[in-house]
């Protein structure tokens, strides 16, 4: 996402560039988030670029200029799927342990990613 936000050029730069900074923007905090719920159970949450990178599951782009803003979206659209269907596989797992912490927080990460997929899906039209 901060890569297609550097790197978009074209006719829609100044559209898309604001649209991409407001949506790395509403993921930082989701980050953050997450990996203090991860303590809050105990757990270890990555800190380093290292380990995000070698626990990430979503390809990373090529910082390259891009001007087909309809793959942009296409790939943010995926990113976007990818982490709707594991938070509701988290939230599975939690409502199965009877964890309520975990599963009140996938349910706010399933409304915030459901609605950018929305919003991407209507802007592709």
């Amino acid at each position: 996402m901060q890569s297609f936000h550097w790197y978009v050029s074209g006719h829609a730069f100044f559209q898309v560039h604001g649209q991409l900074e407001e949506m790395y923007n509403s993921v930082l905090p989701q980050v953050d988030s997450v990996e203090e719920l991860i303590l809050m159970e105990g757990g270890k949450p990555a800190s380093r670029m290292k380990d995000f990178l070698e626990n990430a599951d979503i390809e990373e782009v090529e910082g390259e200029f891009e001007k087909d803003i309809k793959k942009i979206f296409e790939v943010l659209n995926d990113d976007y799927k990818h982490l709707l269907k594991l938070a509701k596989e988290i939230k599975k797992d939690a409502d199965s342990e009877e964890n309520y912490l975990v599963s009140a927080d996938m349910d706010e990460l399933i409304a915030s990613y459901s609605k950018s997929i929305w919003m991407i899906s209507q802007a592709s039209k």
